[in-house]
């Protein structure tokens, strides 16, 4: 199994990413696809989350109206597109991919990718 983040970078405030997550070594399309973030002054947050085939998408309110998830099951990849970033959007951004099949979890995680938003 293999996820990994790219996209990340430094930006200034009011500035946009787009973060990807490619993935391999499992059945993309079976899987709920996530991205969290993980500050210093905040610990692990969940930021947004997309249902398999894209059905039905959430976000953290603090950055509902600014980030838009979204997956690609043919490509085996999803997306988080950022704007109007702030500064307390600076974070480790780490892709999840998440099952629950016969009462088992299965919980993939990316190494993630650092975000930076400062002036």
């Amino acid at each position: 199994v293999q996820v990994v983040e790219s996209g990340g970078g430094w930006v200034q405030p009011g500035g946009s990413l787009k973060l990807s997550c490619a993935t391999s070594g499992f059945t993309f399309s079976s899987f709920v696809m996530s991205w969290y973030r993980q500050s210093p002054e905040k610990g692990r947050e969940m930021v947004a989350t997309i249902t398999t085939t894209g059905g039905s998408t959430h976000y953290a309110s603090s950055v509902k109206g600014r980030f838009t998830i979204s997956r690609d099951d043919a490509e085996q990849t999803h997306y988080l597109h950022m704007y109007n970033l702030k500064p307390e959007d600076t974070a480790v951004y780490y892709c999840n991919a998440r099952q629950l099949r016969l009462g088992v979890t299965y919980d993939y995680w990316g190494q993630g990718t650092q975000v930076t938003v400062s002036a």
